[in-house]
């Protein structure tokens, strides 16, 4: 009878009753792979066919613009729109697969992320009783989690993709002028210094609430509603009020003056663009293509700088989930040692 209680203690489940993970990398890069190298390299095809047809609106808008005004023949009009149409459809199309996919993927390891998190308690008896312990995992599952699994669908999609947006779009300017498009990188070189320093501050602040907020579920779990636990909890709450506000008050100063430099740079194009087309240097379709580009070299920058920020964000946020969830199973390798070699957990894989 004890034989075959402990046959049925050790017994493996079936696949998909329980998620597989071991103990968890710690390196977030490390985890994305683990999870999802393959689809980051789908990922990575389709984002460089999303950023190779940016270019070709442009250019059918500076051909369509610049025949209107030589009046020629209006069919030739036509075609060029009826191309246009046809590049945005596909470019569209291609961009939606792209977005649906990496969610997907994203959406994918916030729920392995979870069940693996979840999955602590069922192999662990003292888990239940641990207030502090169960404190963590809540705040775990339902917060922290979420943007760290989500950040897997972008890793390398992301930065690829306005990487690459930024780079064809300032050869296409070069291409259009060489001289606009030096002032238009020159007044954007500010933002390659103020912005790591304000993103540095932003994840310090992040950091710092990730670790009230596990404090404030830990005090919760421990003593609800206790008088002194109160007060306590009340300086949590505000003190996540504060770092908060700092946030917003960074992220929001920041964009602003992102966007003040990129309305300089329209300025510097109209002015220089309106005296070549004054002087026969270059033709309005040129201009109005330039500023175009210009418009859509800032749009990637500040996707970029929301994605490092994210990063920055999720690692950290990763490397605490990860030490959590190291100090626990090393908490419980005792209760484990039935296992036969081999059948430890492996971090599960899309």
């Amino acid at each position: 009878m004890n034989e075959a209680s402990g046959a049925e203690a050790v017994a493996p489940e079936p696949p998909g009753d329980r998620p597989a993970g071991a103990r968890l990398p710690r390196s977030l890069v490390r985890y994305v792979l683990e999870i999802s190298g393959v689809h980051q390299l789908a990922l990575s095809v389709l984002t460089v066919a999303v950023f190779l047809v940016e270019l070709i609106p442009l250019e059918l808008q500076r051909r369509t613009i610049n025949d209107i005004v030589k009046h020629r023949a209006f069919g030739f009009v036509t075609v060029l729109c009826a191309v246009y149409a046809g590049v945005v459809l596909v470019h569209g199309s291609t961009k939606l697969v792209l977005n649906v996919y990496r969610n997907w993927v994203g959406e994918h390891a916030v729920r392995e992320f979870r069940k693996r998190i979840r999955s602590l308690d069922d192999s662990s008896s003292t888990a239940a009783t641990d207030p502090e312990a169960q404190g963590i995992q809540v705040s775990m599952i339902v917060s922290e989690v979420e943007p760290v699994g989500a950040f897997v669908g972008s890793y390398i999609s992301e930065p690829l993709l306005q990487g690459g947006v930024m780079l064809s779009m300032l050869a296409y300017m070069i291409h259009l002028d060489a001289w606009m498009a030096l002032i238009a990188v020159a007044i954007f070189v500010p933002q390659v210094v103020f912005v790591p320093l304000m993103q540095r501050a932003i994840v310090d602040r992040t950091s710092s609430r990730v670790r009230v907020l596990r404090g404030l579920s830990i005090s919760i779990v421990q003593a609800p509603g206790a008088g002194g636990r109160a007060r306590e909890d009340d300086a949590s709450i505000e003190r996540v009020f504060q770092l908060d506000m700092g946030i917003f008050k960074l992220k929001f100063t920041m964009n602003f003056l992102m966007n003040f430099c990129n309305h300089l740079q329209i300025v510097a194009a109209l002015l220089l663009g309106g005296w070549y087309v004054l002087a026969d240097r270059l033709e309005i379709g040129g201009v109005v293509a330039f500023i175009s580009a210009v418009g859509r070299l800032n749009d990637p920058w500040g996707d970029l700088v929301n994605y490092f920020r994210d990063f920055s964000v999720s690692n950290v946020k990763y490397q605490l989930i990860a030490k959590a969830v190291t100090d626990r199973e090393t908490v419980q390798t005792p209760a484990l040692e039935t296992d036969a070699p081999g059948e430890g957990l492996a971090v599960a894989k899309i």
